[in-house]
């Protein structure tokens, strides 16, 4: 699969996550096998460019190609100068977001909420096309609601506007993250356009990658929620497409390494105080399959400190590993 200039190898996708997707967590991804790592969205209000937070997520120094940044807003003037802004700081594609179902961005007629607004829709996706000379990418759901249901017609608008790939995740903005992905309409998609088309929801599993891709026709699939505490899962999904085969999950050793040099570049690129409040979330994910994972983050959680927190884990990982148990079940 290409993107513009880019090809896409293997055709497994992170998904642009808020608060997860940041960079520590791309190179991550990327390292383990995604072919391509979409950023968290970012503001398309110049206002905020300079905050130490849109700092964090304009920053893509070091970051493998080809660099995809989302932006979301909903004027177009506005989402041209931001799609504009993020080229000149690196980014490679824009993605621009009409997908997240989050409250706070939908009562601001932004993320998922434009789908409402077929209009608006090509006039922001023709701004932002004409503004850059980078591809411009789309992620929308099959519709605001159950009996809105307008994928079909934004997809063909955003083909004729130039977008180069479509993203869709198979569940409408009323839905949120609950019930199941239907991929029938991700499949009517495809089926219509000839630009690439990304399958995106449920996809949980290098078995239900295959089966989506087959059921849907897509040119690759994008894994979002299935990603976090197991970043792992790309380069499982890309060895059973190229292979047919299950690809071993990593012992209890490798996960222990994932994770600590993870830890320590969140905190090398939020610093000590904000990097160790950050990793709480993705140590949580990492411990979740584990029996002891409520003891472990009732104890990790209280780390104030990077080395406190690299110390407590690294300790729960070589008690793991050396198959005793971890004993935080006193401690917590």
């Amino acid at each position: 699969m290409r993107i513009g200039p880019h090809a896409i190898e293997p055709r497994v996708v992170l998904a642009p996550m808020a608060g997860v997707t940041d960079k520590p967590f791309r190179m991550l991804c990327k390292q383990l096998g995604a072919g391509l790592c979409v950023s968290e969205m970012t503001t398309s209000d110049p206002r905020f460019w300079h905050t130490a937070k849109s700092r964090h997520r304009m920053d893509h120094a070091g970051e493998p190609d080809p660099i995809s940044v989302q932006i979301a807003g909903t004027v177009p003037e506005v989402m041209a100068e931001a799609a504009r802004h993020n080229v000149d700081h690196g980014a490679q594609i824009i993605d621009i977001n009409m997908g997240c179902p989050a409250k706070k961005v939908c009562n601001a007629w932004a993320g998922s909420a434009l789908m409402r607004d077929e209009a608006l829709v090509a006039r922001i996706l023709a701004a932002v096309v004409s503004a850059v000379d980078v591809p411009v990418t789309l992620k929308i759901r099959t519709g605001w609601a159950a009996n809105q249901k307008n994928a079909l017609r934004i997809a063909r608008i955003a083909e004729d506007s130039g977008i180069a790939a479509l993203a869709v995740h198979g569940r409408t903005r009323d839905q949120q993250y609950t019930g199941f992905a239907e991929y029938d309409t991700i499949a009517a998609v495809k089926a219509a356009l000839r630009i690439p088309v990304l399958a995106n929801g449920d996809i949980d599993s290098p078995q239900k990658a295959a089966f989506v891709l087959r059921h849907t026709g897509a040119d690759a699939v994008m894994i979002g929620r299935a990603a976090q505490g197991r970043p792992w899962i790309f380069r499982e999904v890309a060895h059973y497409l190229a292979t047919g085969e299950i690809l071993p999950g990593p012992g209890v050793a490798e996960v222990g390494d994932i994770l600590l040099a993870h830890l320590r570049h969140l905190h090398e690129f939020y610093g000590e105080e904000s990097g160790v409040r950050i990793a709480r979330k993705h140590l949580g994910w990492y411990a979740r399959d584990r029996p002891e994972n409520a003891a472990f983050r009732g104890v990790v959680n209280h780390a104030t400190t990077a080395d406190e927190q690299l110390r407590l884990t690294r300790d729960y990982f070589d008690a793991l590993a050396a198959g005793v148990s971890p004993g935080f079940a006193d401690a917590a």
